[in-house]
């Protein structure tokens, strides 16, 4: 993260002290007809596992889109090497249910899949219809998707299930200048719409203008967006503290080659930083913290 951190220089806006209220009350402003919303193209997702031994494991699951087939990859503990890989236009994954062992950090790890039916939107992602369960030293590391639960019942009752938690998203778009997605920023929080919008000429403006929406209510509105295309600022999203940054820079003045980013990250108030260089995960094991990252492609 050391490259998107410097990014963003000791000019960049600060952080404001005084209170907020959670969301702004200014309803976002309505989608432009000649605005296309963008499509995922690859989302990253990493889980902190914590065993019973009270072991801590890293998790990473990676789906991938192109115009060739889908891709889901597995890697454990920040090996840049995937211990796992599918690939929907490969032969011998066309079946696309199965479970494989693996090992990494002396731990032993069987992963179980089923996405023979799994159902998608435009995404990448696997909305209904899957199953992704990975042991770990034969405890319950990971479950995700809606047959999950189903699956695991066919385990023994006393196979223990591990403490897990995300900590981090990323998210690939490409597309126009309409970007959505979700979040869960507190493991015991509901999902929350987020919509990033940028507005220009095909609006009717004369300057472009960055809008960040949460739940259609508006929490930044940065205008004159082109000399002011970084900066920070906080929220508040069930009572936790989120910092907002973004750049896009490379909208502007590299739009062949780069991407904007978003980034929302939760925080401790006594956090006197915005953003750790030495990792995003907070020492405090006994709290997680939660990142989301977006990197958005958009013709200018």
């Amino acid at each position: 993260m050391r490259d998107i951190i410097s990014c963003f220089s000791e000019n960049a806006v600060n952080v404001s002290e005084s209170p907020r209220p959670s969301l702004s009350s200014k309803a976002c402003i309505s989608r432009s007809p000649s605005q296309i919303p963008s499509v995922q193209n690859a989302v990253a997702a990493i889980y902190k596992v914590i065993l019973s031994t009270q072991k801590q494991f890293f998790i990473k699951l990676t789906w991938c889109k192109n115009q060739s087939g889908q891709s889901l990859s597995i890697n454990f503990n920040g090996d840049p090497s995937p211990c796992f890989k599918l690939n929907t236009n490969l032969r011998f994954f066309r079946k696309m249910k199965g479970n494989k062992a693996v090992e990494s950090d002396h731990s032993k790890i069987e992963i179980f899949w089923d996405l023979s039916a799994a159902k998608y939107n435009a995404g990448p992602e696997p909305v209904n219809g899957f199953y992704i369960i990975v042991m770990v030293d034969s405890e319950i590391g990971l479950m995700l998707g809606d047959m999950a639960e189903e699956e695991t019942n066919k385990f023994k009752t006393t196979t223990p299930v591990a403490k897990i938690s995300l900590i981090s998203r990323q998210e690939h778009c490409s597309g126009k200048s309409l970007y959505s997605t979700k979040a869960q920023f507190n493991e015991t929080g509901a999902p929350h719409d987020i919509l990033i919008r940028c507005s220009g000429e095909h609006d009717g403006l004369k300057h472009p203008v960055l809008s960040v929406c949460i739940d259609d209510k508006t929490v930044i509105r940065v205008k004159r967006l082109q000399w002011n295309f970084r900066g920070n600022q906080t929220i508040f999203v069930d009572g936790l503290l989120v910092d907002l940054m973004w750049d896009v820079h490379d909208w502007f003045f590299n739009p062949t080659a780069g991407s904007a980013i978003f980034m929302f990250r939760t925080r401790s108030e006594l956090d006197s930083r915005l953003w750790l260089e030495e990792k995003l995960v907070q020492k405090d094991e006994d709290r997680v913290e939660f990142s989301l990252l977006i990197y958005a492609c958009k013709n200018i």
